[in-house]
C-alpha cells in the first residue's frame, strides 16, 4: 500500500548545494483524497551557499511569502531527520508527488541524503504535470494550472507558502489519479 506525499519547496536558487532550500511542506494523502498528515519546516540556509539573483528577484516581488518562509527557522539536520522519521512513520510506503517533481524532488532528496543519510522515497517521484498530460490528452508543455479543469484544482489557493501549496497540489494529484483510474476502467483492454 502507498501514501502520496505531495511536497512543495521554496528555495533561494535553482539547485540544492550551491543554493538553499528555505522552506518545505509535505501533505500525505490516501489515493481517495483523504489528507492523513502534514509536515513543514523553515530552514536555516546552507553554510557558504549563495542566493541566485533571478530567484531573489522573485522573492523581492513576494515580500509576504518571503517573510513566512523566514520565520521560526530550524537547524537543517534536526528538521530533516525529523522529516525522515515522519515519512517512515506514515501508515503506508511514501511516494513523493510534486508539481513539477523534477524541481522539488531534487531539493528534498539531496537534503534527505545529506542530512539524514537516507531517503524514505528511494530514488523516484511522481510528477503531477505528467499525470495531467495523460489524463487530459495534452502535450506536456501545454499543462499549466490554467489548462486543468477548475474542479480538479482543489480548494487551497497556490500562494508560494510551502505547506499550503503542498496541500493544493495534493488535492489536484488525487483528482487526477481518480481520473486516470476511471480511464483505465473505461478502456481496460487498450492499456
Amino acid at each position: 500500500m502507498e501514501i502520496y506525499v505531495s511536497t512543495d519547496v521554496e528555495a533561494n536558487g535553482p539547485i540544492p548545494g550551491p543554493y538553499s532550500m528555505l522552506s518545505f511542506g509535505s501533505a500525505a494523502f490516501q489515493a481517495d483524497g483523504t489528507l492523513v498528515s502534514t509536515f513543514t519546516a523553515n530552514l536555516k540556509t546552507l553554510e557558504g551557499a549563495a542566493e541566485h539573483p533571478e530567484t531573489m528577484a522573485f522573492w523581492a516581488s513576494h515580500p509576504e511569502q518571503w517573510k513566512v518562509c523566514r520565520e521560526n527557522l530550524r537547524e537543517i539536520g534536526e528538521a530533516i531527520e525529523e522529516y525522515a522519521l515522519w515519512l517512515e512513520n506514515l501508515p503506508a510506503r511514501p511516494v513523493f508527488v510534486g508539481y513539477p517533481a523534477a524541481y522539488d524532488f531534487q531539493f528534498v532528496y539531496w537534503y534527505l541524503i545529506r542530512f539524514a543519510g537516507r531517503s524514505p522515497f528511494s530514488f523516484s517521484a511522481l510528477d503531477i504535470k505528467t499525470l495531467a498530460m495523460v489524463v487530459l490528452g495534452k502535450e506536456y508543455r501545454e499543462i499549466k494550472k490554467g489548462s486543468i479543469p477548475q474542479r480538479w484544482l482543489g480548494e487551497a489557493p497556490h500562494a508560494h507558502i510551502a505547506l499550503g501549496d503542498a496541500i493544493e497540489q495534493g488535492q489536484l494529484f488525487c483528482n487526477l489519479l481518480a481520473g486516470a483510474r476511471a480511464l483505465t476502467r473505461t478502456f481496460p483492454s487498450s492499456f
